[in-house]
């Protein structure tokens, strides 16, 4: 994890952001706090270059329309011809049935990693996780098992986040308990978390620890920031200013995993 963020501070990695306009400045100062460069270009016209000279590409499903789903394949085409990894956060799935076809259209791409909550997870494999709208109505852990069916259908790192973030390749496990339930009180984090997970993989030599790199910056920035948050308002603040405070020995003191686990 050392590694990974000095290498986000030092290469500065472009991540290019197909996402809706609800979280785009949120996501956009995550990725700077962070250390990455943000862009959120969404012309058709511009999109197939950019996606390609982007160094991770990171499709939200936020605020579906006929015309984003056209430019998000134009990015997912580009990203795949580059061979540039490419982060699928399916919002919505299995709570909005259109939603759902195209995010599992999506999936059929092979995305690098999709991260959701358990309802979206469960949604994709066509269960019924209980979710309305963007929130979940299940326990991450409830989603595991569909997260390595996922997994192994798609080949992507799947990942569910909740109260315990569970990160699965089909073969391995891995599940962080950092976090703070004060983080849902605030829009935008799940979608920044993704964000942040295209960035980590743009710079590691294993996508499984890139990914999980991710979930753990994200869940101990979260830490961070509700020691000193008043409130929802104070505690986006609070955690863009922890995502660009934490040094290596500071995220490794933090970081609460279980050791135990191993294959999935």
């Amino acid at each position: 994890m050392a590694a990974c963020l000095a290498a986000l501070r030092e290469r500065r990695p472009l991540v290019h952001n197909l996402t809706n306009a609800v979280v785009a400045n949120f996501t956009a100062n995550a990725l700077l706090a962070l250390g990455a460069a943000p862009a959120m270009v969404e012309s058709a016209e511009e999109v197939p270059a950019f996606a390609a000279a982007a160094d991770a590409v990171v499709v939200n499903l936020g605020m579906l329309t006929a015309a984003r789903a056209a430019v998000i394949c134009l990015a997912v085409a580009a990203a795949a011809r580059a061979r540039r990894p490419w982060v699928l956060d399916p919002v919505g799935a299995g709570a909005i049935p259109a939603r759902t076809a195209f995010a599992l259209e999506l999936c059929r791409l092979r995305p690098t990693a999709i991260r959701g909550n358990a309802s979206e997870i469960l949604g994709l494999l066509g269960e019924a996780g209980g979710g309305r709208g963007v929130d979940t109505g299940a326990a991450s852990d409830a989603a595991v098992a569909a997260a390595r069916s996922l997994a192994v259908m798609t080949g992507a790192i799947v990942v569910v986040t909740g109260a315990v973030d569970y990160i699965v390749d089909g073969a391995w496990l891995v599940a962080l308990r950092n976090g703070d339930a004060t983080m849902t009180s605030v829009t935008g984090m799940g979608c920044a978390a993704s964000a942040i997970v295209g960035a980590c993989l743009a710079v590691a030599d294993d996508r499984l620890l890139g990914v999980a790199h991710a979930l753990a910056i994200t869940g101990i920035a979260g830490e961070m920031a509700a020691r000193v948050a008043r409130g929802p308002g104070s505690l986006q603040v609070a955690y863009l200013d922890a995502l660009a405070a934490p040094d290596p020995a500071l995220l490794h003191a933090e970081m609460k995993r279980d050791d135990g686990g191993g294959q999935a």
